[in-house]
C-alpha cells in the first residue's frame, strides 16, 4: 500500500462495516465464534464483490447510497445472504440486529446510524495523507467530544438512463 497517495482497496473499511455487524450479532449471544467466523467471511466476501466497481477514493461520497447498509423494517440482502451462510433466517436477524439500522461504507470512512433519528457514530476514519499507522478509530464519545465537522449524511440517489 503506497502511503500518501489515494487507495483504490477497500479493505479497512470492509473490515470496520464486518466487525461491526458481527460485534451486534456477538451480544446478543445466541450465535457461536464459528459462526461469527463464517459470517464475517461471507459478508466480507460479498461486500468486496458489491462494492467492486462502485469505490471511487477520488470521489469518497460518489456511490454512497449503493454502498449502504441499510436495516429499516426490510432486512439488508447482503447482510441477509451472508447471515443464511450459518442458518440465520431472516426473522432471527430482526431479533439480533438493531430494527433501524444504517451503516455509511465510503473510502476512508465508516459510519452509522440506529434509529432513524440516532447520532451518526463513526467506526473507521482515514484521510488519503495519513500513514497507516496514524488510522484512528473514534467512538461516538470521543466524536462528540471533538465535534463533527464532515458533512451530515444526507443523500440525494439520482438516476439516469
Amino acid at each position: 500500500q503506497r502511503r500518501g497517495g489515494p487507495r483504490a482497496d477497500m479493505v479497512p473499511e470492509i473490515a470496520a462495516a464486518v466487525g461491526f455487524v458481527s460485534s451486534l450479532l456477538r451480544t446478543r449471544g445466541c450465535v457461536s465464534e464459528q459462526q461469527l467466523q463464517v459470517f464475517s467471511g461471507a459478508l466480507r466476501e460479498a461486500l468486496a464483490e458489491h462494492y467492486k466497481h462502485h469505490w471511487f477514493p477520488e470521489k469518497p461520497f460518489k456511490g454512497s447510497g449503493y454502498r449502504c447498509i441499510r436495516i429499516n423494517h426490510k432486512m439488508d440482502p447482503i447482510i441477509s445472504k451472508a447471515a443464511s451462510q450459518i442458518g440465520l433466517s431472516i426473522p432471527q436477524l430482526y431479533q439480533l440486529l438493531p430494527s433501524e439500522l444504517t451503516l455509511w461504507v465510503d473510502p476512508y470512512e465508516v459510519s452509522y446510524r440506529i434509529g432513524e433519528d440516532g447520532s451518526i457514530c463513526v467506526l473507521y476514519e482515514a484521510t488519503a495523507t495519513k500513514p497507516v499507522s496514524s488510522y484512528g478509530m473514534l467512538t461516538c464519545k470521543n466524536q462528540m467530544m471533538l465535534g463533527r465537522t464532515s458533512p451530515s449524511k444526507n443523500y440525494i440517489m439520482t438516476v439516469s438512463s
